[in-house]
């Protein structure tokens, strides 16, 4: 899959923390690790929503397309 997800980004923007920004959103830290490495296969708009209010940002902050092919490092 070509999504990107930039939710470390976005965490050293807010110099917050993995575990700080799970308890705020009301996941698990295991959880939030999962989808931050990209290894989740979905992802839910309540999720989502509660992510960028915390972190103060876009969907598209924190979720981008690459192109197949292109040199992600993954």
């Amino acid at each position: 899959m070509a999504i990107v997800v930039d939710i470390d980004v976005m965490l050293a923007k807010r110099k917050m923390s993995v575990g700080e920004l799970a308890e705020r959103v009301g996941i698990t830290p295991a959880n939030l690790a999962v989808l931050k490495n990209g290894r989740a296969k979905a992802v839910r708009f309540t999720t989502l929503a509660a992510l960028c209010d915390v972190l103060e940002c876009q969907p598209g902050d924190l979720l981008r397309w690459e192109a197949a092919g292109a040199d992600a490092g993954g």
